[in-house]
């Protein structure tokens, strides 16, 4: 009985704290990103303008008035939409940036209607392969890979740009994107001892950025469950214990009336 009692509040306590709720036009807004992309990826650009062009529609219409966007949010997310959309109607732009402009789009939407575990996490092993590619680059000395490797890794950190925006706390974006123009615009030095320490240097910060996305990407509500939790079954099984004592001490009264 006294197990039960404790399963049954803690099944109570799960459908309290995970309410179904009905799908909105957030969620709507997510899958035409979600679709605009996959549209893009198989080169069904026109299906995938007109996904984004709904989304454009939605997002004027209903997305702001149900969710509180700031103002960085809407310019970002406003911004990254117009590259998408640009992206897919330009008879010039070549596939790989067409999707990369998708993609960056997609992981912006993502960013903004998800708050704990956001896609553009998942591009750690991208980008950090990538960056490691153009240290390679410089201690062999190459030039042309190098700068090659370096173009190719700033392509990548442009997908993931708008979303770290979104995510991140402005001091760390500033510091990131000063180092990246910096790197940038200093390719002739990338053969010196010197350089390759600061290559060094801004792979730390690198992984910093995702790993301290990570520690902090815990959503507070799971500790709430886990407290509240744990006070009903501590109080349920406080109650049944002193249930069970009062009754043995009736027993006990009535057995010592009887003697």
């Amino acid at each position: 009985m006294k197990w039960k009692s404790v399963f049954l509040l803690f099944i109570c306590l799960l459908c309290i704290s995970f309410p179904v709720h009905a799908k909105s036009s957030l969620a709507e807004l997510d899958e035409l990103a979600d679709e605009a992309l996959k549209l893009t990826k198989f080169s069904k650009l026109e299906e995938a303008k007109l996904s984004l062009e709904r989304f454009g529609e939605l997002f004027s219409e209903q997305g702001i008035m149900e969710y509180q966007f700031t103002m960085d949010e809407l310019r970002i997310l406003t911004a990254a939409h117009h590259n998408a959309l640009n992206a897919v109607t330009s008879v010039s732009l070549n596939q790989d940036e067409r999707i990369r402009q998708v993609t960056s789009f997609r992981l912006a939407t993502d960013a903004v209607m998800s708050k704990y575990q956001p896609l553009w996490v998942g591009m750690e092993g991208s980008v950090l392969n990538s960056f490691r590619a153009v240290k390679n680059a410089a201690l062999q000395g190459d030039a042309v890979l190098y700068n090659q490797q370096l173009n190719d890794f700033l392509a990548v950190y442009s997908v993931i740009q708008p979303s770290i925006k979104i995510d991140v706390s402005v001091e760390k974006v500033q510091m990131l994107d000063s180092k990246v123009a910096f790197i940038d615009n200093s390719r002739t030095a990338f053969s010196e001892e010197a350089w390759l320490q600061e290559l060094d240097s801004f792979e730390v910060d690198l992984q910093k950025l995702f790993t301290d996305f990570d520690e902090d990407d815990t959503d507070p509500s799971i500790w709430w469950v886990i407290i509240m939790t744990g006070s009903i079954i501590v109080s349920t099984l406080s109650y049944v214990s002193w249930r069970k004592y009062r009754g043995q001490k009736v027993q006990k009264k009535r057995r010592d009336l009887d003697d």
